[in-house]
C-alpha cells in the first residue's frame, strides 16, 4: 500500500523538512518487506487563496485513495492504535493511503466531508511544517511496530 502526506504550502528548507523527508525515506525502506510503501511527500501550492481552493487540489492528489484527515477535531490513536489502523487498512486491500494536512485555515469541510477517517495530533494548533514532520515520523514508527523494531517503547 503506497502511503501518501498531502500537505498544503511549501515545505521550505528549515529542519521541519529534512525531518520528514528523512522519515518518509526510512519509513519507505523498512515498509517494502510489510507492504508498505513508497511514503511519498505532497507539497500543493494553491494558484487561489481560499480553503476551496485547497480542497480542489487536495481530493484531486487524493483521487482514489483512502484518504485520512488530518483535524484538530478528529481522532487521536496512540502509537500501536496507529499502526494497527494502518495494517488493517492494508490488509484490507487499500492500494493507497493518503493524509492531507490543510493550509493556515484548516481543511476545507469538503475534505473532511470526503475523508473517510480523521487523525488528530491533539487539540493543539500545530504548524503544517510540523504536523507534516510529526506524521511522517509516525508513519515510519509504525512501519517498524508492525515490522518488531525496538524503536517503539511502551
Amino acid at each position: 500500500m503506497r502511503v501518501g502526506i498531502i500537505a498544503i504550502g511549501k515545505p521550505g528548507r528549515g529542519p521541519e523538512t529534512i525531518l520528514a523527508d528523512d522519515y518518509a525515506r526510512r519509513a519507505g525502506l523498512a515498509g517494502r518487506a510489510l507492504g508498505l510503501g513508497p511514503v511519498e511527500l505532497i507539497d500543493l501550492e494553491p494558484k487561489k487563496a481560499g480553503m476551496a481552493a485547497e480542497a480542489e487540489l487536495i481530493l484531486a492528489a487524493a483521487e482514489g485513495a483512502h484518504l485520512i484527515a488530518c483535524d484538530e477535531r478528529g481522532k487521536a490513536y496512540g502509537s500501536r492504535g496507529f499502526a494497527g489502523m494502518i495494517a488493517e487498512l492494508r490488509d484490507q486491500g487499500e492500494r493507497r493511503l493518503v493524509f492531507a494536512i490543510g493550509g493556515a485555515d484548516g481543511l476545507d469541510p469538503a475534505v473532511r466531508a470526503a475523508a473517510r477517517s480523521t487523525l488528530a495530533f491533539g487539540p493543539q494548533t500545530w504548524p503544517h511544517a510540523l504536523a507534516r514532520a510529526m506524521l511522517a515520523e509516525q508513519v515510519y514508527r509504525a512501519v517498524t511496530i508492525l515490522a518488531g523494531s525496538p524503536y517503539h517503547r511502551d
